[in-house]
């Protein structure tokens, strides 16, 4: 079975570098266009079963992929896919985070095993152990049932996910670039987790604005 997760359609805030989290911002014409070119390059795949983060730059984009290829009515809304919780540093300046190591972010960025969060905000092992159920509780059950999910989400939350399969450690989280509408896929066989690609776009990575990386 392989568990197929794309990350969203660029927003208006990760053309800023904002923390997006949890706010619903909604793709930008660039962002539509990112969807538009996955889909007529990524090799066509006849899911099973499509789950989607109840947020509309996910919504928008799983719609953009999938029209005349799966039912949309049939997309599955999760909460439990939706994005890492930052709390009140939600729309803050990653670069100017990412800069300053008395920021409280700073961590986050650079030294996720550190990190540890503010009021409101998620934890690096709160988000994998959220992800974890998911994995282990939704889709490892249906390996024999489905050959082929599809995953429509978030940055953060597709690398816990990976990091849940036992293929990554926290303090490695950042290291892959997931730019916007990027895809990584995982093989599940007799319950082994395998990573096959990771962060692969159909698209020609200028036209997208690639975030904070390392």
């Amino acid at each position: 079975m392989k568990l197929y997760m794309i990350r969203h359609g660029e927003t208006d805030w990760n053309r800023k570098k904002c923390f997006q989290g949890r706010v619903n911002v909604p793709l930008n014409e660039n962002g539509r266009s990112l969807a538009r070119l996955t889909r007529e390059k990524m090799p066509i795949v006849r899911y099973d079963r499509v789950y989607c983060s109840p947020l509309v730059r996910a919504t928008e984009t799983a719609e953009i992929l999938l029209k005349g290829r799966f039912p949309l009515d049939e997309i599955r809304l999760d909460d439990r896919i939706i994005e890492m919780d930052f709390g009140k540093y939600e729309g803050s300046d990653i670069n100017k985070a990412a800069k300053d190591p008395g920021h409280p972010l700073y961590n986050m960025l650079w030294h996720p095993e550190l990190y540890l969060p503010g009021e409101n905000a998620e934890s690096f092992t709160q988000l994998v152990e959220r992800s974890n159920g998911f994995l282990h509780n939704e889709i490892l059950p249906l390996e024999g049932k489905c050959e082929n999910i599809l995953l429509v989400a978030h940055g953060a939350l597709i690398r816990s996910i990976v990091v849940a399969a036992g293929k990554k450690e926290i303090k490695d989280f950042w290291g892959a670039k997931y730019m916007n509408c990027c895809q990584t896929v995982l093989d599940i066989t007799r319950g082994v987790i395998t990573l096959e690609r990771e962060a692969e776009i159909f698209y020609d990575p200028s036209q997208c604005e690639p975030g904070w990386v390392k």
